[in-house]
């Protein structure tokens, strides 16, 4: 099992949602049920073989944010059942409070020249993780928090985006294969934008309000360019859980937007980010499945 096996909660639960928001419960509620009955799967999975998580990797340790970005999204999926909210709330806010002072020991420990080396897409995990638990905070009517933990998302991002620029530049072998994991720089700027528009809905008209909306109009925009350089360099990757949690999470997010801005064209961009990553979910699905029918037939396992 990997660090970031919870990526596949994060899909399936952000698709869930789109589906959901452009009225597709037949859609939505079956992807629902898989993500809240695979999140404790997974949780119960790397409970068992924590001891094979290699926790001296800075990698491991944003993997493991993938824990913390699931419980978010499940989280807001389930949001009108309030336990649910502050449960998963509260077990993401404790993996979170976990694994942040372990990713700042090791980036101190690597060193920029060492941090530029190493950078790569999933690193974002710890921004998308972060804006999660934002969005949850805010569902919870805990503003402060809230707005806190979005600032925190917007700085993490910056950094660890910064760190995968300076190595795309200095590694030509970066630049020509793009791994399927840098469509989480586009997913981190997505779910940093969804969570500022809850709490610019949330706020009272003012100048904070305004400069939140700047932002969150930024941030939709640095979103947005990533797409179509992600898509020509790396399309062929997109049958990866790190490419389907982005495209279902910039439909939900163009759709919060269309109720912040009015700008109700964004409606039209989000319904086709939906089937995209709709269509994404059922490819990725199907080569998870294809996957393990080879393993259990290199195994003997296989039926006859």
């Amino acid at each position: 099992m990997k660090p970031e096996a919870f990526a596949a909660v994060m899909a399936t639960g952000i698709v869930s949602i789109a589906a959901a928001q452009h009225g597709y419960g037949v859609i939505s509620w079956p992807l629902a049920m898989l993500a809240a009955l695979g999140l404790p799967m997974l949780m119960y999975l790397a409970a068992i073989r924590r001891r094979s998580f290699d926790l001296r990797s800075i990698d491991t340790i944003v993997g493991l944010f993938t824990y913390v970005a699931a419980c978010a999204v499940v989280a807001a999926r389930f949001a009108e059942y309030r336990p649910v909210l502050w449960i998963l709330g509260a077990l993401g806010l404790a993996g979170w409070t976990t694994l942040i002072p372990m990713l700042l020991v090791r980036m101190r420990r690597l060193g920029p020249i060492g941090l530029r080396d190493r950078a790569r897409g999933t690193w974002e995990l710890a921004s998308v993780g972060t804006s999660g638990l934002s969005l949850v905070f805010v569902a919870e009517g805990i503003m402060f928090w809230g707005f806190v933990f979005w600032g925190i998302a917007l700085c993490l991002y910056g950094v660890m985006t910064l760190l995968i620029a300076w190595r795309a530049l200095d590694d030509s072998e970066v630049r020509r294969n793009v791994p399927p994991d840098h469509w989480i720089l586009m997913g981190g700027a997505a779910i940093a934008t969804l969570a500022g528009e809850h709490i610019y809905v949330a706020l009272s008209p003012g100048p904070v309000a305004d400069v939140v909306r700047v932002l969150t109009v930024v941030t939709f925009v640095v979103a947005s360019v990533q797409i179509l350089p992600l898509a020509v360099t790396s399309w062929r990757q997109m049958l990866d859980w790190p490419a389907v949690f982005p495209l279902g999470m910039y439909s939900v997010t163009a759709y919060g937007l269309t109720v912040e801005t009015g700008w109700n064209a964004l409606i039209v961009v989000s319904h086709v980010f939906f089937w995209i990553a709709c269509v994404a979910w059922v490819l990725v699905v199907g080569v998870v499945v294809r996957r393990i029918v080879r393993l259990t037939s290199g195994h003997g396992l296989r039926p006859r």
